[in-house]
């Protein structure tokens, strides 16, 4: 009688463990036509800054993860309003991370742990990932994530105009394959040492196509047969406690990518290491940065930061402050709207 009460609980066990096909979740959470004509073009949007065929300055702002898809929807509403009344010189794109690297250990993400419990029910986060992205994408906004998981990404690629690779993966093999597969634009960040030399090579690999051990659609372990990717560029973070948002160090990751024959854009992330930790940073950062681009830097693609409803970070508790990060501090929403219409207002005047 036990061995089968222990049998039926290990079967249990088994099932928990289950995850739905990409395809499966992709019919019970669909993309209609006209959202997916509308990521599409927001993409060609993208790589026509990326080819210097738009002249508008691109912002990748939102939360640093998503933890509370009410607090998301509630930031993604905001941001899209405003997106609309500055969109003749900035393009918008949220970001809309629903996996959260992590230097040790610690919650993971949405994808991975949305009841934030520690048992990492990925069927129920994948499903609550995929529809909260749909739900922003409704409002209009173009959408950011980080390809962290190559797995993850084959549930909510057909959702993402832009793609991040972080400054840890940036040396993978497979995350090399897995941008030279993505159907969208992806910023590459420099290593953890501040090291351009690394995201270089994952550029020229990714441009390239591979074939590579994936899963397809409906779950097949399967050989996939990636076409390349051309439309990569390069993310400035900093490193080891060093910045690299000033002229200099621009200038000098423009030629290394010239030298190389790659995009010459550069995309700053006004948080992490150039921010030396320290997220009302972020705000100085971006005037400097659009400074350099009004004094003729055409190599800046745009900038990156991190925001929120609320400003700061909070450990993850049964009393959550509402719209505040529990990973990575963000700005509030307050400074964010005033430092986008700052930086819309500074590069009006520039054309007057």
């Amino acid at each position: 009688m036990t061995s089968t009460i222990q049998r039926q609980q290990h079967q249990l066990a088994s099932d928990e463990l289950k995850l739905p096909t990409p395809r499966q979740l992709r019919d019970t959470l669909p993309l209609s036509t006209q959202l997916s004509s509308q990521i599409q073009q927001q993409r060609m949007q993208i790589v026509r800054l990326l080819n210097g065929h738009d002249n508008r300055f691109m912002v990748i702002v939102g939360p640093c993860s998503i933890d509370d898809e009410a607090a998301a929807l509630d930031y993604g509403k905001r941001l899209a309003k405003l997106a609309r009344q500055v969109d003749d010189k900035l393009l918008i794109v949220m970001r809309a991370y629903v996996e959260k690297p992590r230097t040790t250990h610690g919650w993971k993400g949405l994808a991975y742990d949305s009841l934030r419990d520690g048992r990492g029910n990925m069927a129920l986060g994948l499903h609550r990932s995929r529809q909260v992205l749909l739900q922003l994408s409704a409002l209009g906004l173009p959408l950011a994530s980080e390809a962290l998981h190559p797995l993850v990404m084959s549930y909510l690629d057909d959702l993402i105009s832009w793609a991040a690779i972080g400054a840890r993966t940036s040396e993978s093999q497979p995350h090399r394959e897995l941008v030279s597969h993505l159907p969208c634009p992806v910023g590459i960040k420099n290593s953890t040492d501040g090291r351009i030399s690394s995201a270089i090579n994952a550029m020229h690999a990714s441009s390239r196509g591979h074939h590579t051990l994936g899963i397809d659609d409906d779950g097949q372990i399967s050989i996939i047969n990636t076409r390349g990717n051309p439309d990569t560029h390069l993310i400035l973070r900093g490193g080891q406690g060093l910045t690299n948002y000033d002229a200099d160090a621009i200038h000098h990751a423009l030629s290394q990518l010239s030298a190389n024959d790659c995009h010459e854009k550069v995309l700053i992330d006004c948080s992490h290491d150039n921010s030396l930790k320290q997220y009302e940073r972020q705000m100085e950062i971006a005037h400097h940065v659009v400074d350099q681009h009004l004094a003729g830097n055409s190599g800046i693609l745009g900038l990156m930061l991190e925001s929120y409803i609320e400003a700061g970070k909070q450990n993850d508790s049964d009393q959550p402050i509402y719209g505040q990060s529990i990973t990575d501090a963000c700005l509030g929403w307050n400074d964010t709207e005033a430092l986008l219409t700052a930086l819309y207002q500074k590069l009006r005047k520039h054309d007057v």
